[in-house]
């Protein structure tokens, strides 16, 4: 936001105390009150503008300027008002450029016919001052909350790494406590895994619950699923009551899942059995503990789960009636499952729909501003933001990686160059510096951005050597990698002079690993059924508890990672998965296909559709460039196709020109409705993120010329 300051600008939404501040510096130019006109103005500096960044001070002072130059002016009726002006601010002034030729003023008979002071002396200039004045008060007004944003940034990195040391503290403390008093608390004995894990995660979300609503807490639904949810969006039940003596921090402990985490130690174990019949009631009868009785459900309801199909063809309603999810080979789920609601079926294209809010009065974004990063010289594949929302990578065709900074200005931190073509990348979680690099020939790379050097290079598979997805754990010990074996040109995710005929990604095989960060060890290979197929997009949820991904062969696979298996499945497009993201609330899943469909499933219901949208060709992919000749580039979508913003009521697409944004679940037919097209690009977008660290939102959206716009908005609340 760069402000010039005789150029009016439009700000909605002026605040009553800028109105009050405009009045104040008018009355003391016109009661001749130099002193309270200086006052006030050092007061506004030392609470408003020294908080600015420094490309904003320029601009302070031009106002500054400004404003004693229209107190000058305002002085010339009374010629003893314009000489003790210059007396008094003669020392300050003699040295400044600007008012040189100024000190002549009070000497003329008649300054508002001199060439060089006459406009000053119009109403345009004054009118343009106070208005450019009034603007630049009200956006610094509205973006006060973020201009200590790096100072806080950086006081919660230091929290942070305070919080994980004292957390190791604390659970070696644990440890030594259990065995002094094992045998006195042996009901107060916590599970496995929360003595061995590195964080809190989910245990911690508890504590924090119940600390601050103890009448809230969670209670077994029919799906497990219910339990990797968040806290706040559960359904509220009563208190688990413990044994007499515990405290509500161990009734709280208690109902968290014994299931270990090592998937050999989870092999050793053994589970608890639920049998067709009484068996698992008189168990669960018998036991006196209320957390053995959870767990006993849990185990139930995922034996039940893990006994139907794992691939469904999605639902399909006549107007006789909503049959059964049917199996690809023509049979009914035997699970009785209540009809849901028909989803929304609608077509958005790229221009002229009725409703889309782009003229409409309410807008829930204002764009501020927009920058070009333009040191990539091909086509961008990835673009993504770090957690911290601090730093962006962005990798182009041609595998080179750019890390560079936004805030205060735009910087490039470190370029990554590579003699193997690099397929892939994504930002660890913890720490946030390292940068996780997927190449061409089989081998993964974690690089440190602050020290500019490979930490680990690690060797996935050389039969399979496309590292086509990373998605990094939130917990930040491990990480999954889509590993494909070779394929022709079409699904390379180059550029290519001519539409190329893609194959069959049927036949392209594929593998879904899971890697220990901390051990740069393989822990296990995930099954993919029917069998082995290229994974072309990962997600995780929150806490790390699901993991969704997208397949070549059109299917989505959703996966326990406390259980490291395959709970469902569903065939979603016709075509290629190209994107996949879990929503806002993580009931259910979007997904974006060769098909060119936008959907939103259900993942209690396998394979129920809540809502379908066709988007344009340009939204989805493949990307064509056309050029003088018939000459055309095409690019297959790599990196993510569509984002969402802080609270999921907005998703970010791509286009031609570039990125759209869209209202998601809106009161109009439309299940989509465009709110504002963010533009700039020449030519098509193919990759999008979003950054909602702080309010201004970031879009970054990149295209096939390789270059990058950032979008600054401003959320308006309703």
């Amino acid at each position: 936001m760069i402000y010039h300051c005789f150029q009016p600008i439009s700000i909605q939404g002026s605040n009553h105390p800028v109105d009050k501040i405009i009045d104040q510096l008018q009355l003391f130019i016109q009661t001749f009150d130099l002193n309270g006109l200086k006052d006030y103005w050092g007061y506004l500096d030392r609470r408003l503008f020294c908080r600015l960044e420094d490309i904003y001070r320029p601009t302070v002072s031009k106002l500054r300027t400004s404003l004693f130059r229209y107190y000058v002016v305002y002085t010339v009726q009374n010629i003893e008002k314009t000489q003790e002006f210059f007396q008094r601010q003669a020392q300050e002034l003699q040295g400044q450029p600007e008012w040189r030729d100024w000190f002549i003023l009070p000497f003329m008979p008649a300054p508002e016919q001199n060439p060089l002071f006459s406009p000053y002396f119009s109403r345009q200039w004054s009118d343009t001052f106070l208005v450019s004045l009034h603007n630049f008060l009200s956006v610094l007004f509205q973006c006060m909350h973020i201009l200590f944003f790096d100072s806080e940034v950086q006081r919660t990195t230091c929290l942070q790494e305070e919080n994980d040391q004292l957390r190791h503290m604390l659970f070696s403390l644990q440890g030594e406590a259990k065995l002094k008093k094992q045998e006195e608390m042996v009901h107060h004995k916590l599970p496995p895994y929360v003595q061995n894990m590195d964080r809190l995660g989910d245990t911690e979300l508890d504590l924090v619950t119940s600390q601050r609503n103890p009448a809230l807490t969670t209670t077994p639904s029919r799906n497990f699923f219910s339990t990797f949810l968040p806290q706040a969006r559960r359904v509220p039940g009563k208190m688990p009551r413990g044994p007499p003596g515990s405290s509500p921090t161990q009734a709280t402990l208690g109902r968290k899942d014994t299931a270990p985490k090592d998937p050999v130690a989870a092999s050793k174990e053994p589970r608890p059995v639920c049998s067709a019949g009484g068996t698992s009631d008189q168990q669960a009868g018998s036991t006196s503990h209320p957390r053995q009785r959870r767990h006993q459900d849990h185990e139930k309801e995922r034996k039940e789960l893990f006994s139907k199909p794992q691939i469904q063809v999605p639902e399909k309603r006549g107007e006789s009636g909503d049959p059964e999810p049917q199996l690809e080979g023509g049979t009914t789920s035997s699970d009785p499952i209540d009809p849901p609601p028909p989803p929304s079926q609608t077509h958005v294209s790229g221009e002229g729909q009725r409703g889309t809010g782009v003229l409409g009065v309410e807008h829930p974004f204002i764009k501020l501003s927009q920058e070009e990063y333009g040191e990539h010289h091909s086509s961008i594949m990835y673009c993504r933001v770090d957690c911290s929302g601090r730093r962006v990578a962005s990798l182009d065709v041609d595998g080179v990686i750019k890390v560079w900074s936004f805030n205060p200005i735009m910087q490039t931190k470190a370029t990554i160059m590579s003699k193997s073509p690099l397929l892939s990348l994504e930002w660890a979680t913890k720490p946030d510096r390292l940068l996780l690099l997927g190449s061409g020939v089989g081998t993964v790379r974690l690089y440190d951005t602050n020290a500019k050097k490979n930490l680990y290079e690690m060797t996935i598979d050389e039969t399979h050597s496309r590292i086509l997805s990373l998605a990094c754990s939130p917990s930040g010990t491990s990480f999954v990698c889509s590993a494909a074996a070779h394929a022709g040109p079409g699904r390379s995710g180059s550029v290519t002079e001519t539409v190329p005929r893609l194959p069959n990604h049927l036949s392209v095989s594929g593998q879904l690993l899971l890697w220990d960060t901390k051990t740069v060890k393989q822990q296990l290979q995930f099954s993919l059924e029917p069998g082995p197929v290229a994974i072309n997009c990962t997600a995780f949820n929150h806490n790390g508890n699901l993991l969704v991904t997208g397949a070549a062969d059109g299917v989505i696979r959703l996966f326990d990672m406390q259980r490291y298996d395959c709970a469902m499945s569903w065939r979603a497009h016709d075509g290629e998965v190209y994107s996949v993201e879990f929503s806002y609330d993580e009931n259910t899943v979007f997904s974006i296909g060769e098909d060119g469909k936008f959907i939103q499933w259900n993942i209690h219901r396998c394979g129920v559709k809540q809502s379908e949208n066709s988007l344009p060709q340009d939204a989805t992919g493949p990307f064509v460039l056309s050029g003088y000749s018939g000459y055309k580039q095409v690019q297959v979508p790599r990196g993510r196709l569509f984002a969402f913003d802080s609270e999921g009521q907005h998703v970010l697409t791509c286009s031609n020109n570039g990125g759209l944004i869209y209202r998601l679940n809106s009161s109009s037919d439309s299940g989509l409705e465009k709110v504002l097209p963010l533009g700039g690009h020449k030519a098509p977008v193919v990759t999008v993120d979003w950054c909602s660290a702080m309010d201004c939102g970031t879009c970054l959206t990149a295209s096939m010329d390789g270059k990058i716009k950032l979008s600054t908005l401003l959320a308006q609340k309703s």
